[in-house]
């Protein structure tokens, strides 16, 4: 635990706003790490607001270096409060595979307010890359594979998709109006019933300080050009987590690139599938992660 008394009188101190954007842990998940886990202790101003010092900071550095290897945070402090001279073992894989088991239990038994519970969980504990990573992805991947030869497949699928577009639909409202970043529409292509992978990207580019305009339903291409003119959109990006029609891949999508004055971006398994088809056009593929899509499209709007 970091000792303020060894730090200068003058060293300065930041407000849990600037910690979260040093850091990208978001507010709620600090005082969580605080208050829960006592993992660490910020200074208080006489009106009892948060000010942490360079060390803390430091901490906040550590912590995410261990959840991102797999720790349960939990079993974090532990680790932090080794000496440093200490050799510190390697993780174990962590409680995500339980955590993913969970979710998707709650979701088979159709347990909205068990779901809700991991979910919110999950979300205060950990950032929301780690979320993304390690719950979320692997989970539509999982279920994806099953759905095509499960009876009840489409009831489970709207469900899960009903219950995070509430709650993305949420962060999304919120995170819009303090953003600053640049524009996006995210939208999905005509074959992918499913809106998880634009929720997916969404998330990301949002978490990124991004604006995210998203639409539910595909747009008809030859409106695509006129949705970016009206809502002064900064880039578009398509997502699916299906092949989608070969037409569409050589012929549409790289003729709306041409015709576009702005990033054109494919998202999720339809950019690992047809990446090599795209090579030689105007279109951006992004790859299938969504975390890693939205930092390959950052320098692309710089452009």
């Amino acid at each position: 635990m970091s000792d303020k008394a060894t730090n200068p009188t003058d060293a300065p101190l930041y407000p849990i706003r600037e910690v979260s954007r040093l850091t990208g842990v978001n507010s709620v998940t600090l005082r969580a790490w605080e208050r829960r886990y006592g993992l660490i202790q910020p200074q208080r101003t006489p009106k009892g607001h948060r000010l942490y010092a360079r060390d803390d900071i430091e901490r906040i550095e550590q912590i995410l270096q261990w959840l991102n290897r797999g720790v349960p945070v939990s079993q974090v402090r532990e680790l932090l409060d080794q000496p440093q001279a200490v050799e510190t073992p390697e993780p174990a894989a962590g409680d995500w595979p339980s955590q993913r088991q969970q979710l998707i239990a709650a979701l088979e038994a159709y347990d909205l307010s068990r779901l809700d519970s991991l979910f919110n969980q999950c979300m205060a504990l950990y950032p929301l890359a780690t979320c993304l990573n390690e719950l979320f992805k692997p989970i539509v991947e999982t279920l994806e594979e099953h759905w095509s030869e499960q009876l009840g497949a489409t009831l489970q699928q709207r469900t899960l998709e009903s219950f995070l577009r509430t709650r993305v639909g949420t962060r999304l409202y919120h995170a819009n109006l303090i953003n600053q970043g640049a524009t996006l529409m995210i939208g999905r292509l005509p074959d992918d019933q499913s809106n998880l992978w634009e929720l997916l990207i969404a998330l990301a580019a949002s978490q990124a300080g991004y604006r995210v305009q998203l639409y539910d339903a595909a747009l008809p291409i030859n409106e695509l050009p006129l949705a970016v003119e009206r809502l002064k959109i900064n880039a578009l990006l398509l997502c699916s987590g299906q092949a989608e029609r070969a037409e569409l891949m050589r012929r549409q999508l790289p003729r709306l690139a041409d015709q576009l004055d702005i990033v054109l971006g494919l998202c999720g398994p339809v950019a690992r599938i047809r990446a090599a088809e795209l090579t030689d056009t105007q279109v951006a593929v992004l790859g299938d992660d969504p975390l890693q899509a939205i930092t390959r499209l950052t320098p692309l709007i710089r452009q």
